[in-house]
This record gives structure tokens, C-alpha cells and sequence, in this order.
């Protein structure tokens, strides 16, 4: 058994403070134990316009936000999901807005580039997003090995496609990590029973990592980290503000669950999504 941590951020426009910030949660997480740390979406960067991302872009494998969590899973001896990092692709307008995961000696393991992109205008409110004026979707499901089970990725608005987490079960996920930074109004009617269902219905483990507070740019967003178990019960959350939240994985458990309940073998309808 290990403890996987989330931890929350309210991410301003510094990415210098940002990475000082993100470093002291992250020493906290390892100091609770934690082997496996998530971090949320747009953790070194929430711009005071949607274009500011693409300024701070890097190539993959270099560049100091890369350079940052390389050193951080190294020098904790932690596997650290970097929430997401912004990456240079072909349109030199946008980028990638990739999760990449890193082993306990530091080295790249993983990499998912967003799929679903956050493109609308919110119900009852003036609030509206699109994502792809700077973002490129990504199109590849991953799944990553590690020392705690099959780690599947998913970003924020992903959480709303149930077929891209049946993906990432065909494929062998026991874990999700989901770095997020989702709005306060959608969070409030939808983050908690989205992050229940996703973990019930596959049975995994999932460990959400958010923004959560005010920020400089005048956004809200939600928070409300969790860890979630395979059976929907919420083992750690942390409604508001900065901070850490941690769960034990238990393969045995997990084990337990789906052989007595065996949903997941029930299925009778599948999704291509090779």
C-alpha cells in the first residue's frame, strides 16, 4: 500500500512564486508519507490573459517548470504528476497543455496532452471560456506503470467523458490522476458526484488535484481536492485555500471490490478509442 496526496493551489500569474509555492506543498505531501503526488492544472501559471501560457511555453524535456519537477521527484523520491505544463506545438499560437508524470529518480515516465478542451459559455452567467484559442487537443489515451499499479491520466474537463475512462480501464488503470482547475460555478453542481461516478463505475482509485480559491486574474475556481476510492468513498478532501490531501491506495481492497461486485465484466457495450 502507498499514500497518494493531491495537492491545491490557488495559482497566480508569478511562476516564480508559484514553483516556491508548489514546492513547500510538495514537501509537505512527502513528509506525510506520500509516494505518489499530484499537482493541479496550470499549477506554475494562471495568466491574467489565456495567451500568457503561451509565453512561458517549453519544449518537452527542457525548460525550468520541467526542470523544477524533475528535481522535486528526485530529490523526495516521490512519482509526481505535474498537473499540466505548457508545451510548444506546431501552431506557435497554442499549446499543448500536457500532464506529465515523473518517477522517483526524476526521470520523464509519462506524458498526456488534454484531450477535451474547455470551450463554453456558462449557464446563467457571464462566464465563458475557449480553451482552443491557445490550446492544441491532445489525442492519445495513457496509461503509465508504476510501482503502485497502472496510472491513467485525465485533465479537468475530461472528467465529463465516461468513454475516455473506459479507455483508460482497457487499458489497465487501477489509479486515475486528475489535475484540474475547474470553475467555481460547474465545481459547486458537478466536480464531487463526476469524480464519485468516474471511480464507481471503473473502480479505480482517483486522486484530484484542483485550484481552489481567488485568483490575481479575478477567476474563481472550485477546489474541493479528493482522493476517492474504488467504492466512491471520499478518503481525504480539502473544500478551499492551499494545501495537501491524502488517501491510501489498497490494491488488496481494490481487489475485493471487483471481484465481489464485477462490474466492470458485466460490460456489454464498448468504445473504440484506439
Amino acid at each position: 500500500m502507498t499514500i497518494a496526496a493531491a495537492i491545491q493551489m490557488a495559482s497566480g500569474t508569478n511562476l516564480t512564486a508559484n514553483l516556491q509555492e508548489t514546492r513547500r506543498l510538495i514537501t509537505v505531501a512527502a513528509q506525510s508519507g506520500a509516494g505518489l503526488v499530484v499537482l493541479p492544472e496550470n499549477f506554475a501559471l494562471m495568466g491574467m490573459n489565456e495567451i500568457d501560457k503561451v509565453e512561458v511555453r517549453e519544449a518537452e524535456g527542457q525548460g525550468p517548470i520541467q526542470d523544477f519537477l524533475a528535481e522535486q521527484a528526485r530529490q523526495h523520491g516521490i512519482w509526481l504528476v505535474g498537473g499540466t505544463v505548457p508545451l510548444k506545438c506546431p501552431d506557435p499560437g497554442k499549446i499543448y497543455a500536457s500532464c506529465l508524470v515523473y518517477d522517483d529518480q526524476g526521470q520523464q515516465v509519462g506524458r498526456y496532452d488534454k484531450i477535451h478542451l474547455f470551450d463554453v459559455r456558462l449557464p446563467d452567467n457571464e462566464e465563458h471560456y475557449e480553451e482552443s484559442d491557445t490550446i492544441a487537443s491532445g489525442d492519445q489515451v495513457v496509461v503509465v506503470e508504476t510501482p503502485f499499479g497502472v496510472l491513467g491520466l485525465a485533465v479537468c474537463y475530461d472528467l465529463r467523458f465516461p468513454e475516455l475512462f473506459r479507455g483508460l480501464l482497457d487499458r489497465g488503470a487501477e489509479i486515475i490522476a486528475l489535475p484540474a482547475a475547474f470553475t467555481a460555478v460547474t465545481g459547486r453542481a458537478h466536480w464531487e458526484p463526476l469524480l464519485r461516478a468516474r471511480a464507481i463505475e471503473n473502480q479505480v482509485y482517483v486522486v484530484a488535484a484542483a485550484q481552489g480559491g481567488y485568483h490575481v486574474n479575478g477567476r474563481e475556481t472550485h477546489g474541493d481536492s479528493m482522493v476517492v476510492d474504488p467504492w466512491g468513498n471520499v478518503l481525504d478532501r480539502l473544500p478551499r485555500g492551499s494545501g495537501v490531501v491524502c488517501g491510501q491506495l489498497d490494491p488488496e481492497r481494490q481487489k475485493v471490490i471487483r471481484r465481489s461486485f464485477p462490474s466492470i465484466y458485466h460490460r456489454r457495450l464498448s468504445c473504440d478509442l484506439t
